[in-house]
């Protein structure tokens, strides 16, 4: 049986902030700008008691929490910590798999120390995070990456919690389909409204429907609510793209306006993309006009953009491609895909296995 572990860093870039700043801790504080057109791009657990989370406008998060601290993020500090705790999990495991800067699947199936529990393992994993980086982490432990997931958010913050195989039925019968791994919102309402409002309503529908309702999702709904994930923890998955974007508190209305922003964004790129250690041939021009329209356009380069000139010269044609006279833009972003890829990685066949979670 395999013995998966979700790692999930708690209100990471929030949580890094209050570390490196005293004055924030205990206090209730969010990443992001706190302008009109800002949003939020984390919070601190005591700005979430207020309501507060990722995603909501600034504006709404103030209403929420008027004593509510923004702090400007500092990617490059957020990146530096990442490192530090991706290092530690791959103490443990060469099967690790990156969901985000801050969360990941490993399996520990065969650990590289030999401890068997992947409880023993988890718990080591999370002290060290806090030996080395000053930060807490949750963990989810179970036989496969649905339920560890889900797992890993039952005790938040600084909590570890394990899902066996014997627990997993009633577990997931229980549990309201809002909170499976892969249902979001809009999906889990249609649920509602079908009558489906936890995992024993939804084990009781047959493939058939759930096919006719939702599509081929519905193939993974009907093996997860049984508990089966067959996904593996897929160590090389490579990042897809790198990008930056930026929404504007005043549309930009002039040339001079769009073509310095968009300086700004590819600078920031060039330095994203550097620290990545990777390059890539196709940019991504992406803009949102003040009436929510939005517009995207791609080039693609038969050599690898490896220096701001040949990024420049690239945005440069895109965006003398496009009408944008007499325009009000809220939204400009960048991006770059088709990056390097990294094929020298070993690859590890697991022969055996070994029962003790």
């Amino acid at each position: 049986m395999r013995k998966i572990i979700h790692i999930d860093m708690d209100a990471f870039f929030a949580s890094i902030e209050q570390l490196d700043n005293p004055e924030l801790r205990g206090k209730p504080v969010a990443v992001g700008g706190s302008g009109v057109r800002h949003v939020v791009a984390a919070a601190s657990y005591e700005a979430r008691k207020f309501g507060v989370h990722s995603a909501m406008p600034s504006v709404t998060a103030k209403r929420l929490c008027p004593s509510l601290i923004f702090v400007k993020h500092r990617f490059d500090r957020y990146i530096e910590i990442s490192e530090k705790v991706f290092s530690i999990f791959r103490e443990y495991s060469d099967l690790v798999e990156p969901l985000s800067i801050d969360e990941a699947f490993l399996d520990v199936t065969r650990d590289l120390k030999n401890i068997c529990s992947a409880t023993l393992i988890a718990n080591q994993i999370k002290a060290e995070i806090k030996s080395r980086t000053g930060l807490t982490a949750s963990a989810g432990i179970s036989f496969n990456k649905f339920l560890a997931k889900i797992a890993s958010d039952i005790k938040k913050p600084d909590g570890l919690f394990l899902i066996t195989p014997e627990d997993a039925g009633k577990f997931i019968d229980e549990l309201p389909v809002g909170k499976f791994y892969g249902i979001g919102r809009v999906t889990s309402e249609k649920m509602n409204r079908l009558g489906i409002h936890k995992g024993s309503d939804l084990k009781k529908m047959d493939l058939l429907f759930l096919i006719r309702n939702f599509g081929k999702a519905g193939k993974f709904y009907f093996d997860i609510v049984r508990g089966i994930d067959e996904r593996p923890v897929e160590p090389d998955s490579e990042r897809k793209s790198l990008g930056t974007e930026l929404t504007y508190e005043k549309d930009l209305t002039t040339r001079f306006e769009i073509i310095a922003e968009l300086y700004n964004l590819e600078k920031e790129l060039m330095e994203r993309l550097r620290n990545a250690g990777t390059a890539g041939r196709t940019i991504t021009l992406k803009i949102k006009f003040s009436d929510f329209r939005q517009l995207t356009r791609s080039k693609t380069f038969p050599t690898f953009i490896r220096n701001f000139e040949m990024l420049h010269k690239g945005v440069t044609e895109i965006r003398r491609s496009l009408d944008l006279e007499n325009v009000k833009i809220r939204l400009l972003g960048v991006s770059i895909s088709n990056l390097e890829n990294d094929d020298s990685a070993d690859k590890q066949l697991y022969l055996f296995d070994d029962d003790c979670m």
